[in-house]
């Protein structure tokens, strides 16, 4: 695949994820409106550290592995909407729902990247 075919591959990719994420994000938000963008971001990171370590373990890095990591759970997570959650929470004077937001959003999102990763990495070489 050439460049400028990948460019706009990931670009198509992240616009998926992007819309995925809007149509999760609304159906989160009816049941779980403080925790929406936590939950598409802990899923995301997990389902990359998972793509990440599918790729280290069993070689499987490759143009489809670029699409859905880089593309299609590029566009899928959200840190500007959690940057802007929290913000939002400070300005509110919510300080410490702002904290355990941030700091939740960010062990939390690490962890079940980690967690995928280490999945990805079952049984491989």
């Amino acid at each position: 695949m050439t460049t400028v075919a990948m460019t706009l591959a990931v670009a198509l990719a992240g616009g998926l994820g992007a819309a995925t994420r809007f149509v999760v994000d609304g159906a989160l938000r009816r049941r779980f409106s403080l925790v929406a963008t936590l939950l598409i971001n802990v899923t995301g990171s997990l389902l990359l550290g998972l793509l990440a370590g599918l790729a280290l373990a069993h070689g499987w890095a490759s143009p489809w592995s670029t699409l859905a990591g880089t593309g299609f759970l590029g566009g899928y997570t959200t840190f500007s909407t959690a940057g802007t959650e929290t913000v939002r929470l400070l300005q509110a004077r919510r300080y410490t729902a702002a904290a355990l937001t941030w700091v939740g959003m960010l062990v939390l999102g690490v962890g079940a990247c980690a967690a995928g990763l280490a999945l990805g990495r079952l049984g491989g070489g």
